[in-house]
């Protein structure tokens, strides 16, 4: 159990009145730092990657699905692996159903090294509805620098059949959009420093 005061509740709502203080602090620094990302340069795709897709091979502007915007997550899966990394399984539960984003021009998708053979299944294990695309044999990954199956997101932005590459984040700078993470840090405990997490969501105790 944590450390904490058990106070009245008047002292209780005086703590809580300094501490939403702190978190409009909080909220105006990250929409800065949200106004930043979206000023970021921009670099223009020249390369005509391709990738396998449960249908068939498909080229990046095909991941955009009509959209303007694209987000791809470099989800850790060599070829020779059973199963896809549990962080970035952690990543791909937090995203939450598809629609969301899509109304928004947004479409998520994630592109692994390993083969649709493998891809498939697992897709369906977890029971996620993202697409999902092979990229074995293209430099897509390095050329990203996801490299060595490091944890990697990739943002695009699409106008008519020029693509450009937006903004790119990697290891902890992917934490920050992990739902359940910013919901457990709403709580006493927070996130077990000796809990087996994350793991595949079917792998954990009920």
């Amino acid at each position: 159990m944590p450390t904490f005061d058990v106070v009245s509740p008047a002292d209780w709502a005086a703590a809580r009145a300094t501490l939403r203080t702190l978190e409009a602090e909080e909220a105006s620094a990250r929409e800065a730092v949200n106004a930043a990302r979206r000023r970021m340069p921009a670099v223009q795709v020249d390369k005509a990657y391709a990738f396998d897709g449960p249908a068939g091979r498909v080229g990046l502007i095909d991941l955009f699905e009509g959209r303007p915007q694209l987000i791809v997550y470099h989800f850790m899966f060599l070829p020779s692996w059973s199963a896809g990394c549990p962080y970035c399984s952690h990543v791909i539960d937090s995203i939450g159903h598809p629609a969301h984003l899509n109304a928004l021009g947004t479409t998520f998708a994630a592109v692994s090294r390993a083969p649709q053979t493998k891809i498939g299944p697992f897709r369906a294990r977890m029971g996620w509805q993202i697409p999902w695309y092979s990229a074995v044999g293209t430099d897509f990954n390095d050329d990203f620098h996801a490299t060595d199956e490091r944890g990697a997101l990739t943002v695009f932005l699409r106008d008519g059949a020029v693509v450009y590459h937006t903004y790119s984040a990697y290891d902890d700078e992917i934490d920050l959009h992990i739902l359940d993470s910013s919901y457990t840090d709403l709580t006493p405990i927070g996130s077990p420093p000796d809990q087996p997490w994350p793991q595949h969501h079917d792998k954990y105790r009920r």
